[in-house]
């Protein structure tokens, strides 16, 4: 159900598979390839439903999911709703526990793909819900994408690893835009940036792998880098771009940030302690600050 690029190319990939699919959009001409194909094409959600046991969903967003199968509720009995649209995981939980008001369950699905990646082996979605359902279904959802990685029995936990690699990928693709905005300011082109860009890019494996476990220990301490060398760096990177004429807003919001933990106590520590400024706080006595020794107060 939907047949935007995600979903066009679910029903290609399952049709490439020979499976028999039932198709229904909004748009009903969007399916005329699909048909040709071999697709059918339902009239309603409803009929789409009732044809078979699992129905693949990729839509929009959650609340489009409801005004679509509001009307086909009572063919929800008894289905298995394979949720790929994005949500929160607040919003996935709710579609869990609307499905099962409906007699249906929902496997919730994170796919960290984009549609010319679907049908392919090294492709990958994330799965969170009931395991007998995944089990059940998995032949047809690694047809989608090779790799189904079950993650657990709460269907809002694929909904949350996969904001968490959507997250990362909008802010790092905003700051190649970035980069690319300064380098044509200064009479460079994307293609002449595009080597160190994929040098910058490929390194930054090796500082998740060294933070990591200093983080997970709470493990802040200034041996290697300081926040207030990380401070001196980041407001020349705003003043370059300012220099330039280019847009500060998102270097703007990185010194913002380092200032932050700057003004937290955290000037001596590693930058990693950005992680402590930016997370959840744990007691409203504390500034969030981290030590070897755990949280200290004020």
């Amino acid at each position: 159900m939907g047949l935007g690029p995600m979903g066009r190319a679910m029903v290609a990939a399952l049709l490439d598979r020979q499976y028999a699919v039932t198709v229904w959009n909004r748009t009903p001409s969007r399916a005329g390839d699909l048909v040709a194909r071999g697709a059918v094409l339902a009239p309603s959600p409803a009929e789409a439903v009732a044809v078979n046991e699992a129905a693949v969903i990729s839509l929009t967003d959650y609340a489009t999911v409801y005004d679509v199968l509001e009307a086909a509720a009572p063919a929800l009995q008894g289905r298995a709703l394979l949720n790929l649209t994005s949500a929160t995981p607040e919003e996935a939980r709710a579609g869990a526990r609307w499905a099962a008001g409906h007699g249906a369950v929902q496997l919730t699905g994170g796919v960290n793909s984009p549609p010319s990646g679907i049908g392919k082996p090294e492709s990958a979605t994330f799965y969170s819900g009931p395991r007998e359902v995944f089990d059940r279904h998995r032949p047809l959802l690694e047809v989608l994408t090779g790799r189904a990685d079950h993650r657990g029995e709460d269907p809002g936990h694929a909904a949350l690893l996969y904001q968490i690699g959507v997250g990362m990928f909008w802010t790092s693709m905003l700051s190649y835009w970035q980069a690319i905005a300064l380098a044509r300011a200064n009479g460079l082109t994307a293609a002449d940036i595009l080597p160190h860009a994929d040098e910058t890019a490929n390194s930054l494996t090796q500082f998740f792998a060294f933070y990591t476990d200093r983080i997970d220990a709470g493990e802040h301490t200034g041996d290697v880098d300081r926040l207030a060398m990380g401070m001196a760096s980041v407001e020349h990177v705003l003043r370059t771009n300012a220099d330039a004429g280019v847009d500060t807003a998102l270097p703007a919001a990185v010194v913002d940030l380092f200032r932050r933990g700057m003004e937290a106590g955290h000037a001596t520590d590693s930058f990693s302690a950005l992680v402590e400024v930016m997370g959840k706080p744990t007691d409203p006595g504390t500034d969030g600050r981290v030590g070897q020794a755990g949280p200290f107060l004020r």
